[in-house]
């Protein structure tokens, strides 16, 4: 489903030489190098998150200090002026970013540690006297630093955020909830990344302890945003995460916005946890954290933000296999979920399926109500959002076998969807029964039978059998099959162990609903090994085929550290009469789409891949975002045009050949 909010259009002789990328602010090509990677991330996000225009910015300004020319990185003007040094009053200087070390933290610098990083940022900001707000980043630190001009010298005093456009940092009210911006993508990761590193890296805490730390403030933070603007708490001024005092302040609002939480989500938290993070540290989580509006920011990039934090802190150390985002939307386009119908992943893990569930149909409520995201006024985007916590609430459904990623994952469901969905600490393949905390509920709102959609990537492997008799007697799949004729013939006999990714098969078949259908990640050899012919006999008795993908190895090497051949298998079921129908030999031939994805956007080191022309050089598309600009206290929308590169990515292309092929023939067993 394309993003409304985009118009694109390729260009076939357009074309990006080797080495070069565009600069966003001017649309010119210039030389790909760490630090114009980190120029190009800071540009756009000036732009998109405080609303100044492209046109009021300039590249390599050039600007004399003490008689000598020097350039400053990007240079902002007053809006619609000429780009002189009397119009000058934003300057922006950027270095690359760092190396993280092998702990996979950085150490966050205070603006007292990194004082020798400004000399040419304040000189220039001396020089120019109309030039009042400076910025200094890494990509990763961010120092930000307004001017001060008494009649015995000039200071430069670091504060938490530049204001918007042309706005001033005012009042507590105007310094933080009128500043709430929707994020940039790429700047939320950003910020996610920088407050973790600074508990990880600054606090010394092992890195779960910080992940959890983050994760307790990230649910502050989407809980006070349901409170009205003056009873919010979660911010902070422009100057307290650099005063004692002030970090003091900080803590006095939160620690009871915590307490508040626990009390409002008990089958989340114990009641027992504490924010043991330093004044500084929490002041500058809050301080990083409370500039964007988190129910307006776009539902993908919250999750694309979450995912990368969840994953260095939770897939190395316990194995789990998490699954690319790629795939992750691929089987839930395919699957096109309705608000009407319930869905699970019984193997749920972080979210993901669960979480792009939800940015699926926040784009579908928004085509049906013909708004753009991002665009909504006040009523459609409180109608819009209550729509989606509505569906989060009450069709929303995930179970995992380990305790902390349901816990994540409830997180991660709560900042997408503003309520919390029906996620269970229980072991799938066990329930209905099992000593978990999760099965009894589940057996109340889960019964087998019951649910319209299941996406899910299981665990999968001869190395984690299943052993237990008593899950294994629960599984036709689990048994010996012998061959009759063109068939196979289940026996009584059960095997000793059997691969989980199995038995998942057919839990998740039971589960379904007849007609229900599912979309599910599966190793190459379930589809294709003789010796497990008899588990395609099985689904093929039991269900429809809808489609099957055949995915590279690219797919899960990179973000899931899995050197394996995967598919994606989508699957109906059918109801008894047409299983016994077959068993009579009434079968009736239906089409399956096929494909095979040969590019994922990426190549095994993790390296995105661009589409080239036959002589190499990447093609470019003309794309037109429209950005909104403060001019003078009102809001001006500007339409920006740029060309990109286009991500070498089959996906896409096959969930719209999926699309048509559905319009072509209609699913079988309608």
């Amino acid at each position: 489903m394309s993003d409304p909010a985009q118009a694109e259009q390729e260009t076939e002789d357009s074309a990006l030489e080797e080495g070069k990328v565009f600069d966003y602010i001017t649309g010119n090509p210039v030389k790909d190098t760490e630090k114009e990677r980190v120029r190009q991330r800071i540009a756009r996000a000036i732009i998109h998150e405080y609303g100044i225009a492209a046109e009021d910015m300039e590249p390599d300004y050039g600007v004399k200090v003490a008689g000598r020319n020097k350039r400053i990185d990007i240079a902002i003007f007053r809006p619609g002026t000429p780009h002189e040094d009397q119009n000058l009053y934003r300057a922006v200087a950027v270095d690359k970013e760092p190396k993280v070390g092998t702990k996979g933290a950085y150490r966050m610098r205070d603006p007292d540690e990194a004082r020798k990083e400004f000399q040419l940022l304040e000189a220039v900001m001396a020089e120019v006297e109309a030039c009042e707000y400076g910025l200094w980043t890494n990509g990763l630190e961010f120092f930000f630093f307004r001017k001060e001009v008494t009649r015995f010298d000039t200071r430069f005093k670091p504060i938490a955020d530049w204001p918007m456009g042309d706005e001033t940092i005012g009042t507590r009210e105007g310094a933080s909830l009128a500043r709430m911006r929707r994020a940039d993508p790429v700047m939320l990761r950003t910020a996610f990344r920088r407050c973790h590193n600074y508990i990880h890296g600054n606090e010394g805490m092992p890195k779960d302890a910080a992940f959890w730390q983050f994760l307790y403030l990230i649910f502050c933070k989407m809980y006070d945003e349901r409170r009205l603007g003056e009873q919010r708490v979660f911010w902070a001024g422009p100057y307290e995460p650099f005063s004692p005092e002030g970090q003091k302040e900080i803590r006095r609002r939160i620690v009871p916005l915590f307490e508040a939480v626990k009390r409002a989500y008990p089958d989340l938290f114990k009641g027992n946890e504490e924010i043991t993070l330093s004044d500084r540290a929490l002041a500058f989580i809050v301080s990083e954290l409370s500039r964007y509006d988190f129910a307006r920011t776009d539902v993908d990039a919250k999750g694309a933000a979450y995912q990368e934090i969840v994953g260095t802190n939770l897939r190395g150390d316990r194995g789990q296999y998490f699954t690319p985002r790629g795939a992750i939307r691929l089987v839930i386009q395919m699957l096109a979920p309705k608000e009407s119908e319930r869905l699970l992943d019984p193997a749920c893990g972080t979210g993901g399926f669960l979480v792009e569930t939800l940015n699926y149909l926040n784009k579908v409520f928004h085509e049906e109500k013909n708004v753009r995201l991002g665009d909504e006024d006040t009523q459609e985007f409180i109608s819009l959002r209550d729509r989606l916590a509505d569906f989060a609430a009450n069709k929303l459904f995930g179970s995992d076998f380990d305790p902390f990623l349901v816990r994540a994952a409830q997180m991660n469901v709560m900042m997408a969807g503003n309520s919390l969905g029906h996620l269970y600490h229980m072991n799938s393949l066990e329930f209905p029964v099992g000593h978990l905390p999760g099965v009894k509920p589940a057996n109340n709102t889960l019964r087998l039978g019951s649910v319209d959609v299941i996406a899910t990537n299981p665990p999968f492997g001869s190395d984690i059998p299943v052993t237990e008799r008593t899950i294994l007697e629960q599984y036709e799949l689990a048994r010996r099959w012998i061959r009759q004729g063109d068939g196979f013939v289940m026996t009584q006999a059960i095997k000793p162990a059997v691969s989980p990714e199995v038995l998942f098969i057919e839990r998740c078949v039971q589960w379904l609903r007849p007609g229900g259908r599912m979309g599910i990640v599966l190793p190459d050899g379930i589809l294709g090994n003789p010796g497990d012919e008899y588990i395609r006999y099985w689904i093929l008795r039991h269900c429809w085929v809808l489609a099957s993908i055949d995915l590279p190895v690219e797919s899960f090497i990179v973000e899931a550290n899995v050197n394996i051949l995967t598919s994606l298998l989508f699957l109906k079921k059918k109801p008894t009469q047409e299983i016994q129908a077959g068993d009579l030999g009434k079968k009736q031939d239906y089409p399956v789409f096929m494909a095979v994805a040969e590019k994922v956007g990426f190549d095994r080191r993790g390296n995105v891949l661009y589409k080239r022309r036959p002589d190499g050089e990447e093609i470019l598309v003309d794309k037109s975002y429209e950005e909104k600009v403060r001019i003078g206290g009102r809001l001006e929308v500007r339409t920006l045009h740029r060309k990109e590169r286009i991500l070498d990515d089959d996906l896409p292309d096959i969930a719209a050949a999926y699309a048509e092929f559905r319009a072509r023939h209609a699913e079988p067993g309608q």
